[in-house]
């Protein structure tokens, strides 16, 4: 029926489903899952890892798993002790340093811990991911090469059938645009500077010639800037954390998405709180949150009961730092206050433990977005008095507002389709509060 096991047993069920022959294969399939101790992605669907090769990705994944003491869910719903098999030996062995880690030093001291903040090397077709049109699985046992317009072979490999062949390329000006993020990012915090770079592994010594080349061309007196192998700048990143202080991990792609949810799960819990701020080589700049990797299970849970758990603190953040650099860059002191006031607003709703929660009929995303209106509102009405009678109206009816937000949970929800919701059908699921809607009037509504 075209089952295809690569893109996991979930295709077996999607294939199956309303065959006459369904029921025996799915009872059968089921029979081959009992007994064994399979990590589970959704316990009460009977997901496990195996389902959709995407349920379980390493950035996600393993930085959960060890904040969890090791231990991932079972078809019990509850935590088991598990083994984990990554299929990485540039990179995988950095988290068997935070397991030893913790192993040795016990959880880490959110309140008084250092952060590990990354500048990533970005570059065209997804430096070190490589891109779709040169990515291969090897028909058969052979020789990959890579040869220039003359014939002369750059590199090759020896590869066997099955194996996944890839090609990545940085650009020149990529990487001496990286180097000067790094350093600027360290003169500007005073942390220190680690580039995560191997020089066994032949791609990061291409990378190191590129460091070494570019970091004379900046003021570094006085900063604290090195080049180590992945374990040993994890060891260094882990000890400097546990003693409070900060380090900046300058890395490749990969690392980028491993460090970027691996450090903010360990000190806050989840990526969604924060913050990635990525310029762009003609002055511009990116501003985005972690954490969409959890974004399936988010609306699917949504659907189901009408729960949305997702934190956008990550995105309050962004945009808070967008009207700041909209302000800086132009002069715009109103977009500056707007930024300034926002980030204060978020503070609050961290101060005052106002972030969504997992379970239903618990405040969710859309009361955190109401807290967000409230402390906004209160914030710029200390700067601009067209704002106090909306930071008024949202407070004295906070109770009301957040009760209607409580309401609305736990049945299902119709918004018109998973991957292109309906507009309209979102909207009404997600401006659940009559009140909230009245008090922002018809354009503010349109913001819930």
């Amino acid at each position: 029926m075209g089952f295809n096991p690569n893109n996991g047993i979930g295709d077996a069920y999607g294939k199956i489903e309303g065959h006459a022959s369904a029921d025996a294969v799915t009872a059968s399939l089921r029979a081959c899952e009992s007994g064994r101790g399979l990590a589970m992605v959704d316990s009460r669907r009977g997901i496990t890892n195996l389902h959709v090769p995407s349920d379980v990705i390493i950035d996600a994944s393993m930085p959960v798993v060890i904040r969890d003491s090791g231990m991932m869910w079972n078809k019990d719903d509850e935590l088991e002790d598990v083994k984990c098999i990554i299929p990485d030996r540039c990179y995988a062995p950095f988290y068997q340093v935070m397991v030893d880690d913790c192993k040795a030093n016990g959880q880490f001291d959110v309140s008084t811990m250092g952060n590990v903040a990354n500048v990533g090397l970005m570059a065209r077709k997804a430096q070190e991911y490589g891109s779709h049109p040169t990515t291969f699985e090897v028909p058969s046992d052979g020789t990959m090469r890579v040869v220039d317009a003359s014939g002369n072979v750059i590199h090759s490999h020896e590869c066997g059938a099955g194996d996944i062949w890839r090609a990545a390329f940085t650009k020149d000006n990529s990487i001496e645009d990286w180097v000067k993020l790094a350093v600027n990012r360290g003169r500007a915090t005073g942390s220190a500077v680690i580039f995560w770079l191997n020089e066994e592994r032949g791609h990061d010594q291409q990378l190191i010639a590129k460091v070494n080349k570019y970091l004379p061309n900046h003021d570094t007196a006085g900063l604290d800037i090195s080049i180590q192998a992945p374990v040993e700048a994890c060891q260094e990143s882990c000890k400097r954390a546990r003693a409070g202080l900060d380090t900046i991990s300058a890395t490749g792609n990969v690392l980028r998405d491993y460090l970027t949810d691996l450090f903010p799960i360990l000190e806050l819990g989840t990526s969604a709180k924060m913050l990635s701020i990525v310029p762009m080589l003609n002055d511009g700049a990116m501003f985005e949150t972690g954490a969409g990797g959890s974004a399936p299970k988010h609306v699917q849970q949504f659907v189901e009961e009408g729960h949305l758990r997702w934190d956008s603190l990550g995105e309050y953040l962004a945009m808070a730092v967008s009207l700041e650099t909209l302000g800086e860059k132009f002069g715009n002191e109103r977009a500056t206050l707007l930024g300034q006031t926002l980030t204060e607003a978020t503070a609050a709703v961290l101060d005052n433990t106002q972030s969504p929660s997992r379970k239903v009929n618990e405040i969710d995303n859309r009361g955190t977005n109401f807290h967000i209106a409230k402390h906004w509102a209160a914030a710029m009405s200390k700067h601009d008095d067209s704002f106090t009678e909306l930071a008024e109206q949202l407070a004295a009816n906070e109770e009301t507002i957040l009760q209607e937000l409580i309401d609305c949970q736990g049945s299902p929800q119709d918004i018109g389709g998973y991957f292109r919701p309906d507009p309209a059908k979102a909207k009404a699921c997600m401006q659940s509060s009559p009140t909230l809607a009245g008090i922002l009037g018809e354009k503010g509504s349109d913001l819930f």
